[in-house]
């Protein structure tokens, strides 16, 4: 069953206050309607609370119970205030040979925070005054479904609730002089999610998925999660025994060959570029690349 975080006017700043707040919904097949929460008796201000109330939320619809939603809907982002976002970089291997870099033996682990997040179709927020260098990256999303602590590869599949596309922008300028990532991949907007959660128990082996990108009319990224050095569940597994997974953490798993820093020359975002992400049987989000009167300071 397929999850969604819906709203209507969800870049309007107005519709916060306004009688239409911003819905979780569901819907089990992509014909079916959104049903919400709301219409359930349920509730979820941010992704835990939804995956607490899912099943519930799931039985009730089978039993017939709910109102599909009417109208238009426009998809958010489904990852609401989640207590940690981690990445991996270099973590699939044809990646790895584009940029001419020796395989890691252990994950390469980063922080992006929540403040990145948006949604899968809104605008991607380039300060130029920041950086000239933003580049995209096609990339499977894990979102944890319960407490997670040193758990082996065997059984970490079983503490995932679902998964979703996202695009790890990250503005490589930044990334060369840092010479760390979390600050370059972390700017307001560069974290686009979606289109919605597809549940765990609808994706068999995340290492089985097609995976690409384009930039406009033309494909950047084409692999398959099967190029991951480390598996989902072998990353779930290392990090766990860091930190505890809380429900609705999100984990990035890495991106592969043909982003724009490995290609010769270099290609990077520019305003008014459509970036579209894919996984097969998960989705696809596209964001427009938007360059505002810089606003802030190089550094």
């Amino acid at each position: 069953m397929k999850y969604a975080r819906i709203a209507r006017n969800p870049h309007d700043d107005a519709s916060a206050s306004s009688s239409q707040p911003k819905l979780f919904a569901l819907r089990q097949r992509d014909e079916d309607p959104w049903v919400s929460l709301e219409s359930l008796g349920l509730a979820a201000a941010d992704i835990a609370e939804l995956i607490d109330v899912a099943s519930d939320a799931a039985a009730r619809i089978a039993a017939g119970f709910g109102d599909p939603v009417v109208g238009p809907v426009t998809l958010d982002c489904p990852v609401v205030r989640p207590s940690k976002m981690i990445a991996i970089g270099l973590n699939y291997m044809d990646h790895a040979r584009e940029t001419g870099a020796s395989p890691p033996t252990a994950p390469i682990c980063f922080a992006k925070y929540p403040n990145t997040l948006n949604g899968p179709f809104g605008d991607i927020i380039v300060d130029p005054a920041l950086t000239s260098e933003p580049d995209y990256e096609a990339e499977l999303a894990v979102i944890i479904g319960r407490p997670t602590r040193s758990v082996t590869a065997a059984e970490a599949l079983e503490f995932v609730f679902g998964y979703a596309v996202a695009n790890d922008v990250s503005a490589r300028d930044l990334q060369r002089r840092d010479t760390q990532f979390s600050r370059s991949k972390s700017m307001d907007t560069f974290c686009p999610v979606g289109p919605w959660i597809t549940t765990a128990d609808e994706v068999p082996d995340p290492q089985a998925l097609t995976i690409e990108s384009h930039v406009n009319d033309e494909v950047r990224q084409r692999s398959s999660t099967a190029e991951m050095i480390f598996s989902v569940a072998q990353l779930i597994s290392y990090l766990s025994k860091t930190m505890t997974l809380l429900p609705g953490d999100m984990l990035l798993t890495g991106t592969p060959h043909g982003v724009g820093i490995g290609r010769k020359p270099a290609v990077f975002l520019d305003a008014d570029d459509v970036v579209s992400v894919e996984i097969s049987a998960l989705g696809r989000i596209a964001n427009t690349v938007v360059r505002p009167q810089a606003t802030g300071r190089a550094s």
